[in-house]
């Protein structure tokens, strides 16, 4: 069942570790597929290196198990990818990440202001990377407590906890995560240049301005 998308989530975990945004068993993936609606996840407790297609577990939207080939369990976070794709319409694919500078400014509840352009690829609509309040793993609050921020946009820090990045494309999510955490170090080094002064920062229309150039004819 949904063979491609099982790849399409493998690949995301794979690659969020390969790229250092998580380690071993931390942080999970999802797909929601756009006929069937179901979702299909990370499972539980099972270190991305050695991840299978056989090892996602395919959900519908009420948290029901419709498939796990391998019996394993899908990640204790479902309810939490449940939430955001029932509030975003647009999402289909979601990357939770534990990569070091951005999950510090989370621990801090410190949300990361847009001080380079490259944020605007990240749909901040208030000019900076928001902080959802904490939420045990696992549970119906942090499910909820994700919701405000992630219609606000499609990057997020989760208090105490990590990062999330969503996106129509699977790649796109996990590259969101890297983003954030690339902004993170950015910002976390322009702290300490700056003797722990605020950089300035973009405002959300400056953001939303961007467009391809004009003058570059085809």
């Amino acid at each position: 069942m949904l063979d491609v998308q099982k790849k399409q989530v493998v690949e995301m975990a794979k690659m969020a570790q390969q790229w250092g945004l998580c380690k071993h068993k931390a942080g999970n993936s999802s797909v929601r597929d756009k006929e069937t609606g179901y979702i299909l996840v990370t499972p539980t407790t099972i270190d991305k290196s050695v991840l299978t297609p056989r090892d996602i577990v395919v959900m519908d939207i009420n948290a029901n198990v419709i498939e796990s080939e391998s019996g394993l369990r899908p990640t204790s976070e479902s309810l939490m990818h449940i939430e955001i794709y029932k509030a975003r319409q647009d999402v289909f694919a979601i990357s939770h990440t534990h990569s070091i500078f951005a999950t510090s400014f989370a621990v801090l509840n410190k949300p990361i202001p847009a001080i380079v352009y490259e944020c605007a690829i990240l749909n901040l609509k208030d000019g900076f990377i928001p902080v959802a309040p904490y939420g045990r793993p696992g549970t119906p609050e942090l499910s909820t407590s994700v919701i405000e921020p992630i219609l606000r946009a499609d990057a997020i820090l989760m208090e105490k906890h990590g990062v999330i990045g969503v996106d129509k494309e699977p790649y796109e999510a996990v590259l969101k995560s890297a983003y954030i955490e690339e902004m993170a170090e950015i910002y976390y080094h322009a702290l300490q240049i700056n003797g722990g002064k605020e950089p300035e920062s973009f405002p959300p229309h400056e953001l939303q301005s961007w467009a391809y150039p004009k003058e570059i004819k085809f």
